[in-house]
């Protein structure tokens, strides 16, 4: 593959703005990214790139991470692998949909037809208009296209070295099959299950989350004391932060060894207002010092009610609807004439208003004991929602993940450490995770613009259908959608029809299709050939909040569907913080668009202050970092003027000075220990590591030898030693630069060379010391130029100021070292003649002017 960029020359006047669009252009034209699939799997560096939520725009964070893995590209790409490093677009799920909705003013009725000429409203009314599933979906691909068109051109501009033709979208016909293909593997080995079970609910979107999902906000409640009434008139004492679910009740609950409830035990009680009887029944969850030591287990108030109502096989009394309002009709148990008609003044209320009603019918009923007593606690919200969860009795698909299976979950443990983690530490998240899982993986969800469940179901005589005997696709005939694709055997007029079919109204979980994306970018299905090149992939790059979600799936559905763990590496970001030192996030409202950064200080000073952030850490946004970067990159430039403005120069054979090769060995030793970073995914230390050595090359040696160089000293072999160092150096410098700081680094060597520096060999520290010799020479004009420097700034004089002479005080070795670079310290600090005297301690100048 040829990159055909031609020397240049340096310019009059070298300058950063515009080497985005330059660059970009130029390695799009010459394609110095594009992937050469006949590589074979050891020649292949495949990267699973995170794809990104398209809904609305991106942010610093995202900039600061992808930035991350953009690094790591470019070094291998430099190290001779052919780099595997696609972008996909996670268009799917709740986000787009919120967008789309706002966006258009709209909302999906999946009950109204079809409308071939609908066209959206130019601008939203303040009620959202209803529109068929069909329509919906086509306004969700349509604002998704455009939002990707933005993306790709803030990452062009960013300057990821991304082959665009190996894009994907969460949504697109590859990746509805895969997800597909791999549903029906996991029903084929009953890894995939429906239930009708309990299941957290969020009533704003409608819909199952999963407890990957769940996020625990602190919120404001309070203890209410309820009177229950046993046989012989005996008041029983509850405690309660949800009084709407007492028509849920089902029974009262202590700890087995509570001396207060032993004679309760294996007894009844009646409800307040409603006078259900309920059981009191024991277990080892119920805590004796909180509130009275007896609770209710309504149906259901959270997570450890479905616990105890499994457990103890209560009976089942649902109050609140898919909506989070009571339903209309009182569970069973409620019965009396007193019963229905409290319960009729909670029917259709939303649970915060059914409280307050309840508790104004308990103060009439005098079975509330005192006021309500206010508390702050967690509770269950979904990640992307704004009311808390409820519970409601649905039923839904599962994959089994090891949460209700010990030896799959053993199984899944042992694949985190056969992974390799950067930072190392990072695993104890997987660990936690996968070891307090403690149910399967839900992932049907009640929305519109995601994969469909790939089934339909059989309807009986009734038109009621069986969903023990579900109905599957041919795989080939993937991808299907069952609201309008007809299932094997049947015609397309048997929907809904008496022994006809109905299809699963149901789509995926986003993270069942993003768990499978080496399987999508990888087109596990379409090109096998491409698949068993780049899988497993080499790395996963990604933020520590989602090894719960993301990383955990991904590993999982390699495990079970082709036995193996899906990458090598994981290399975890960590957030970017604002000045408060909170997460920066669109739902909180404080995040950075990036735009702008670039326009201002440029993409490389941008990636500079991304990649100073280290791995697994979360970085604060900082501007004074993007100056520094700025600097950086425009000091990059000028040296680069600097020397070649010197000429030709000779082989690294020619470094023969003392000095010069002194300098060869310091290089040396920074170019291996940049590489061991790069080679432990730590970008941070090999930009750093490089940076120390390139301001002492500029601040230090290039000052030391420039009289050296421009040929003042009349030694000619002397001149061609330095002007040598200083091209080795300089090119050796752009490379390791070139990883962080692309388009600075390609502009400069693009002056005097042919071909990209991102396809140019990555530096060798053994190459470099081949000419090289004693670093502490260096160390030692430095510190004595430092010296002669800092005499001139204490008399307040120029740097250029003469100077008659300097006594030079130091261990013999130290002087030895001092007089094999004596003349270009002379020369640079304009010194006239130098002394020296050998003493023990640290090196001194003493300075007469």
């Amino acid at each position: 593959m040829a990159f055909t960029h031609r020397r240049a020359g340096a310019p009059e006047k070298p300058v950063l703005d515009g080497l985005e669009e330059k660059w970009s252009r130029r390695w799009d034209e010459s394609g110095v990214f594009a992937f050469d699939r006949a590589k074979t799997r050891d020649e292949i560096f495949s990267i699973d790139t995170p794809p990104p939520t398209v809904s609305g725009s991106l942010h610093v964070g995202h900039v600061f991470s992808y930035t991350h893995t953009d690094t790591i590209a470019r070094f291998q790409r430099m190290r001779g692998k052919e780099v595997f490093y696609p972008m996909g677009w996670d268009d799917n799920g709740l986000p787009t949909e919120r967008r789309v909705q706002n966006h258009f003013g709209v909302r999906c009725d999946p009950a109204l037809p079809y409308d071939p000429d609908f066209t959206p409203p130019e601008k939203p009314g303040k009620r959202q208009l209803p529109v068929s599933r069909g329509n919906f979906i086509e306004l969700c691909e349509r604002l998704t296209a455009e939002d990707e068109k933005v993306f790709e051109e803030l990452w062009r501009h960013l300057g990821l070295s991304v082959d665009w033709s190996h894009g994907y979208q969460t949504i697109d016909a590859e990746a509805r099959a895969a997800s597909q293909h791999a549903f029906l593997e996991n029903l084929e080995r009953g890894d995939a299950y429906v239930a009708q079970a309990p299941t957290l609910w969020d009533v704003t979107f409608r819909t199952a989350v999963a407890q990957a999902e769940l996020e625990d906000r602190e919120r404001t409640s309070a203890y209410h004391r309820l009177t229950f009434r046993a046989d012989g008139g005996r008041t029983v004492l509850v405690d309660t932060t949800r009084p709407e679910l007492l028509p849920a009740c089902v029974a009262l609950v202590a700890h087995p060894d509570d001396e207060r409830y032993q004679d309760l035990f294996g007894t009844t009680v009646r409800t307040p207002l409603f006078g259900v009887e309920v059981p009191v029944v024991r277990h080892p969850l119920a805590v004796p010092d909180k509130g009275t030591g007896l609770a209710m287990i309504c149906t259901f108030g959270d997570t450890t009610d479905v616990t105890w109502w499994r457990e103890l096989r209560l009976a089942t009394r649902p109050v609140i609807g898919w909506d989070g309002r009571v339903l209309a009709d009182p569970p069973p148990g409620i019965e009396t004439p007193a019963a229905v008609a409290a319960y009729a003044q909670l029917a259709g209320a939303t649970a915060h208003t059914a409280r307050e009603r309840v508790v104004e019918l308990l103060r009439e009923s005098r079975d509330l004991v005192g006021e309500p007593r206010p508390v702050t606690h967690a509770v269950k919200f979904f990640e992307k929602g704004d009311k808390p969860l409820e519970i409601v009795t649905t039923r839904q698909w599962y994959v089994r993940n090891g949460g209700r299976d010990a030896a799959l979950r053993d199984r899944l443990l042992a694949r985190g450490t056969e992974l390799t983690w950067h930072p190392e530490h990072m695993r104890v998240r997987y660990e936690n995770w996968v070891g307090g899982l403690n149910g399967d993986w839900l992932i049907s969800r009640q929305r519109f613009f995601g994969v469909p469940i790939p089934v339909w179901y059989p309807l009986d005589a009734d038109g009621r259908p069986d969903h023990a005997r579900p109905l599957v696709p041919d795989r080939s005939a993937l991808p299907v959608d069952p609201s309008t694709d007809t299932p094997p055997g049947y015609a397309a007029e048997q929907r809904g029809a008496p022994h006809g079919f109905t299809g699963d109204p149901d789509v995926m979980d986003t993270w069942a299709t993003s768990s499978l994306t080496p399987q999508i970018a990888g087109k596990w299905r379409s090109d096998p050939d491409l698949f068993a090149r780049v899988f497993p992939m080499d790395l996963r790059p990604q933020s520590h909040e989602i090894i719960r979600t993301w990383l955990f799936a991904t590993v999982l559905r390699a495990h079970t569907g082709h036995d193996a763990l899906p990458w090598r590496h994981a290399a975890i970001s960590g957030w970017i913080l604002d000045p408060d030192r909170k997460k920066m996030s669109k739902t909180k409202g404080n995040v950075v668009t990036p735009g702008h950064l670039l326009e201002q200080y440029g993409s490389d000073a941008v990636r500079y202050w991304a990649a100073s952030g280290r791995p697994g850490t979360d970085t604060a946004f900082d501007v004074g970092q993007m100056k520094i970067g700025r600097r950086l990159a425009m000091k990059l430039l000028n040296v680069g003027k600097f020397v070649l403005s010197l000429g030709e120069a000779g082989p690294e054979s020619a470094v023969t000075q003392p000095l010069d090769r002194a300098l060869l060995a310091a290089l040396a030793s920074t170019v291996d220990e940049a590489t061991a970073a790069f080679e432990a995914f730590d970008y941070a230390r090999a930009l750093e590591r490089t940076e120390q050595f390139f301001w002492r090359f500029c601040d230090d040696y290039v000052e030391l030898v420039k009289a050296r160089a421009y040929g003042d000293h009349g030694d000619a072999a002397a001149t061609e030693s330095a002007r040598a160092a200083l091209r080795t150096a300089l090119d050796v410098l752009l490379r390791l630069f070139a990883p962080v700081l692309p388009f600075v680094t390609e502009e400069v060597r693009s002056w005097w060379q042919e071909g990209s520096v991102h396809r140019a060999a990555w530096p060798s520290g053994s190459e470099v010391r081949r000419y090289a010799g004693d670093a502490e020479v260096l160390a030692t004009a430095s510190e004595a130029i430092a010296a002669v420097r800092r005499a001139k700034s204490q008399a307040r004089l120029s740097m250029r100021a003469e100077v008659a002479g300097a006594t030079v005080t130091a261990p013999r070795a130290v002087l030895d070292r001092f007089a094999s670079a004596e003349g270009d310290v002379r020369a640079a600090g304009r010194i006239g003649a130098v002394e020296l005297r050998e003493a023990e301690g640290a090196l001194a100048v003493e300075v007469a002017f």
